[in-house]
């Protein structure tokens, strides 16, 4: 890899304050990594080099017609004081499916890889040293050609920037939701699989939605039938049946439209180490709104890269409100929270193979 380093590079005490500060994207450590692909030459040689704004011209693809995909994995500081990475290969493997998808080209794992592992070396300072605390990475590609003709683009860039992140929800509070009936995130044969902006994008009117309803989320439902839970914003959603060691924990199952998220896939794992029962199902809203009601639901979380999980206590809709348990953060939900930190932070063992040493 090239490699220029920057000669503007925060000094220690600057970086360690902004680190301190916490927040989420607030700040951008000093590098960043950049690699190009044309369709004649395939990926050129990526590299590190100073942090800093991009020149593109007007009539670039990615402005006009969204060819655009990004992934959002982490860093971790371990008790040694050194630094890891959480599952970085399924983020590359995601990435991946996420550009055939979006007819861009598929960058090989080793390559994804050594582009984060050289960019958390170089900029390890800029990660935090509390628990719950992480570097977020975020690497993402654009379509690169210049033209307004609608075809796959010929030229794209890979572009991997990183940011010291605090939580991004409070996960001793939990959240309310927004169930949106006016608007759908994803339908069978669209882009629901994929990580791409044009997902979020759609998505924000129904976020403004539920601002208006004073929720602090939005849930989707299914397209088709409008009434199976899919997902929560940028998240998974996870809910819990019983109580103690008899409670399972169930998520709606991937149909194609639901992003399949790599904490959504990994709670699966460490609620069964934890001993509890887990589901992939089918859940109505009205499945939701009666188990609630009867107790039979006792918990409800959401879990993604930048929360990790984050309790919900409450959900509004058209049909009605109705509140999980006390609408406090629950016992297991904050078990499964805590275990997967601990795997994370090296604090517990990792039977899983999940963490990969970087520094």
């Amino acid at each position: 890899m090239k490699i220029t380093l920057n000669p503007n590079a925060k000094d220690d005490a600057t970086r360690n304050a902004l680190v301190a500060e916490g927040g989420f994207g607030k700040y951008y450590t000093d590098h960043m990594v950049v690699c190009e692909w044309n369709e004649k030459d395939g990926w050129a040689e990526p590299a590190l080099i100073p942090y800093g704004p991009l020149s593109l011209d007007p009539a670039t693809a990615v402005f006009h017609y969204g060819q655009e995909i990004f992934e959002g994995m982490k860093a971790y500081r371990q008790p040694d004081g050194g630094i890891s990475l959480f599952r970085p290969e399924a983020n590359a493997k995601r990435f991946a499916n996420s550009a055939k998808r979006l007819a861009l080209p598929e960058m090989p794992e080793a390559l994804f890889l050594e582009t984060v592992e050289t960019l958390v070396k170089q900029d390890a300072g800029w990660v935090p040293n509390e628990v719950g605390e992480s570097l977020y990475i975020r690497p993402f590609m654009i379509a690169t050609e210049v033209g307004l003709g609608v075809r796959p683009t010929n030229k794209a860039t890979y572009i991997l920037i990183a940011t010291p992140a605090g939580a991004y929800f409070d996960p001793s509070k939990a959240v309310s939701v927004w169930i949106s009936t006016e608007y759908v995130r994803a339908a069978q044969g669209g882009t629901g699989e994929a990580k791409c902006g044009g997902n979020y994008a759609a998505s924000l009117v129904a976020q403004k939605a539920a601002a208006k309803e004073g929720c602090d989320q939005v849930v989707w439902i299914d397209a088709k039938e409008r009434k199976w839970v899919e997902e929560m914003g940028g998240m998974n959603l996870y809910f819990v049946k019983g109580k103690g060691t008899d409670a399972t924990v169930i998520t709606p199952k991937l149909t194609g439209t639901l992003l399949p998220g790599i904490t959504r896939d990994s709670i699966l794992s460490v609620a069964k180490d934890l001993g509890y029962k887990t589901e992939e199902v089918m859940l109505s809203i009205d499945d939701w709104r009666d188990g609630v009601a009867s107790g039979e639901i006792t918990e409800i979380f959401a879990c993604g890269t930048a929360a990790v999980v984050s309790p919900v206590g409450s959900a509004k809709s058209t049909m009605g409100t109705w509140v999980t348990g006390d609408g406090q953060p629950g016992v297991i939900t904050m078990q499964i929270r805590n275990h997967l930190l601990a795997i994370q932070h090296g604090t517990t063992a990792d039977k899983h193979g999940w963490v990969r040493k970087v520094c």
